[in-house]
């Protein structure tokens, strides 16, 4: 498959991400940044996939090429199941994520680790140039730890607990966050649903 996808965030470290999944593809991926757009997005979605389509869609009324989008969030089942699709707008946008982690931490101080269960959700939502849609769901299932542990990672990655590996989302390497991370799932889902599209048209 020839052509680009032009992928609605700003977030380098997520385009780093995507990139080492899709390489295989054949296919360029680029920022909205990198593509030129600039859309003002406003994600009024009541679920995650609502607002991966929303982003996608405002982004595929500025370009020809492929569009991607997804919308990701935290749930933690003590908080039920905050800040959820709010994630990036929990405390401001602008709030830098070592304070909302602090946050977070600072509720859950007392909190026992078997109550302490929560996942990172993430919906993947395609638009091809014809307007045609498809979208992906995954979870990376965990619990949320007790300090702010690593460098690797973004967001809430550093609170994120993965107790079969004894380490925090932040703490792994990008290559083993790409394998087991919701972000990751979505996307090989994704680029499964490209694959078969690419069958159906030859």
């Amino acid at each position: 498959m020839q052509g680009r996808i032009v992928f609605a965030t700003g977030n380098a470290g997520k385009i780093k991400e995507i990139r080492m999944i899709m390489e295989d593809t054949g296919l360029e991926v680029v920022s909205m940044k990198d593509a030129g757009i600039k859309a003002d997005i406003e994600e009024n979605g009541k679920t995650y996939e609502e607002n991966a389509l929303i982003k996608a869609r405002a982004v595929a009324a500025f370009t020809k090429d492929i569009v991607m989008a997804d919308d990701s969030g935290l749930e933690i089942d003590y908080l039920n199941k905050e800040p959820g699709i709010y994630s990036a707008r929990y405390m401001g946008h602008d709030t830098p994520y070592a304070i909302k982690n602090q946050k977070i931490l600072d509720k859950l101080r007392d909190v026992p680790e078997e109550k302490r269960t929560a996942r990172f959700v993430c919906a993947m939502a395609l638009v091809l140039p014809d307007g045609t849609t498809r979208t992906t769901q995954a979870t990376m299932e965990g619990r949320i730890g007790y300090e702010i542990k690593g460098e690797n990672g973004f967001g809430y990655d550093p609170i994120f607990y993965l107790p079969e590996l004894g380490k925090s989302s932040a703490e792994i390497s990008p290559e083993q966050k790409n394998r087991i991370s919701h972000r990751g799932k979505a996307l090989r889902m994704m680029k499964d649903k490209i694959k078969e599209m690419c069958k159906d048209e030859a």
